[in-house]
């Protein structure tokens, strides 16, 4: 009956912190969400601990990202059933994350209940940071990002990065359980010193915000084009009625006064290193219209290039300057099993389920492109949502930030709100307007502190034009990087070896 009970309260916990991301944006729940797991974990051996949150983490990444197993069965015509195997074995994979950090907490908590409660924050953190960069990557569930409706708290993140938000969360309530359990209050009293210091260090940044003195118009297109369509299939003419009403919004956003002007990640099919005439005629279009109207246009293309008698493809954000002049930013993180297959020996058989991943090569340089005097970074899509990469790229010197990406493959469900809330945090983080176009939604201008100015819903043909800022001052998250889940991992070993010498 114990372990039925057990098994209740670590899937409820899975579930309740699935609920604080959106769409359903419960994000209160996260302050609570992780009390009945902790508990159970509080009463457990570890070896039964690691099962336990191992659970946990199924029924999380089960809600988070329900909508994975449709991708591959409707685009890459694979057998549902054969989608539904790939995404347990992800989720399963995810999940490992939480069994470690049962594991270790019930193993600490035997030797000292204090010290247990006390690091699980900065364990949570560590295996945050590994789920982050372990194997490709895929830092979607990270725990911070339920908080982005608590503006004065999430200014932490331009100090922690999003691992900040996270520790706070663990940390009240691993300190909360202590109290409960063995009514020590010193932790609890810790941590709710520094969750006040944040929401007040939050306000007064809020509220001292400085405004550019330089502010500049830009513009994001929403095409609102279907990932159904068949492009090979598509007759010329089709293509460029499509093309067409991409200028037109274009055009719109001009006669508005953008002078920067953003389409999303291959909404139209071009390509300006191609021979083909469709692709020349396209580009011919849009050098005229940059020149004609004067303004500069951030475009989603597919480019080529030959390297040892090799064709290679890359994922690209163009810019081009009303003279003619572009700069081409390569996708660096592609997105494993879409757009190429990560440790192919491992996964040979990959191409005999599917024809449809691509053979993109990732692009080296963090090259970034120029508006006005001002230079910028273009992240694509999926790589918005590694802090490191970004931070990376407003290190080399980037003045604001804009992504494009194609959420349309997701149609109506969790995944492109989740995407957008994701983008939040790197504004924050480095203290940069963010500009983000998106094929069929969420667009959106995001200033530095995380206020969504403008944003589209899905599925509609629009534009956003809007006054954007560049800053110069770098935040300490972007000088010094990811120190908390080093710290995390220090201490994290630290309490673990102490627990092993101990016993």
């Amino acid at each position: 009956m114990k372990k039925a009970v057990y098994l209740f309260l670590v899937i409820l916990s899975g579930i309740l912190t699935a609920l604080a991301f959106p769409k359903f944006s419960l994000f209160y729940l996260a302050w609570f969400s992780l009390l009945p797991l902790i508990f159970v974990l509080y009463e457990n051996k570890p070896g039964f601990s690691f099962w336990l949150s191992f659970v946990a983490g199924l029924a999380f990444y089960g809600i988070l990202i329900y909508w994975l197993p449709y991708v591959p069965a409707h685009y890459g015509d694979v057998p549902y059933y054969i989608s539904l195997i790939i995404f347990f074995i992800l989720i399963a994979y995810l999940s490992l994350y939480w069994g470690i950090f049962g594991y270790v907490f019930s193993r600490t908590r035997r030797v000292s209940p204090e010290l247990a409660c006390f690091s699980a924050p900065f364990l949570w953190v560590t295996l945050e940071y590994g789920v982050t960069n372990i194997l490709t990557g895929f830092p979607w569930g990270l725990l911070g990002y339920t908080q982005s409706p608590d503006l004065p708290l999430i200014q932490t993140a331009s100090l922690t990065g999003v691992y900040g938000l996270s520790f706070l969360l663990v940390f009240f309530q691993s300190s909360l359980l202590l109290f409960f359990k063995e009514k020590i209050r010193s932790l609890l009293i810790i941590s709710l010193v520094l969750i006040v210091l944040a929401h007040g260090t939050g306000f007064w940044i809020l509220k001292k915000a400085p405004v550019s003195e330089k502010p500049f118009t830009a513009a994001v297109i929403q095409g609102n084009v279907s990932s159904d369509i068949n492009w090979d299939r598509l007759k010329g003419e089709e293509i460029t009625k499509i093309f067409d009403e991409h200028i037109e919004l274009t055009t719109q956003a001009r006669q508005q006064g953008a002078g920067l002007i953003i389409w999303p990640e291959f909404s139209v099919p071009l390509c300006f290193s191609c021979n083909h005439p469709l692709y020349q005629k396209f580009k011919q279009r849009l050098m005229n219209f940059a020149r004609e109207n004067n303004c500069t246009l951030l475009l989603g293309t597919k480019e080529t290039a030959i390297e040892d008698r090799k064709e290679l493809y890359y994922n690209t954000a163009l810019c081009l300057q009303p003279d003619g002049s572009y700069t081409t930013y390569y996708k660096m993180h592609l997105v494993p099993f879409g757009e190429y297959t990560p440790y192919k020996k491992i996964f040979f058989f990959i191409d005999q389920l599917t024809h449809t991943i691509g053979e993109m090569t990732p692009g080296k340089e963090y090259t970034l492109h120029n508006y006005q005097g001002y230079k910028f970074a273009s992240p694509i899509c999926y790589e918005i949502i590694f802090p490191s990469l970004v931070r990376k790229l407003v290190r080399h010197g980037a003045s604001f930030l804009s992504t494009i990406t194609n959420d349309s493959w997701y149609g109506l469900t969790s995944a492109p709100h989740q995407h957008f809330n994701i983008a939040i945090f790197r504004a924050v983080e480095n203290r940069r307007f963010l500009l983000r176009a998106a094929t069929t939604g969420v667009s959106g201008l995001i200033d530095p502190y995380g206020r969504v100015v403008a944003k589209t819903p899905i599925m509609v043909k629009t534009l956003l034009v809007g006054q954007a800022y560049p800053i110069n001052r770098s935040t300490p998250y972007t000088r010094f990087g990811d120190i908390l889940p080093a710290v995390g991992l220090t201490i994290s070993l630290f309490s673990f070896i102490l627990t092993l010498l101990r016993r």
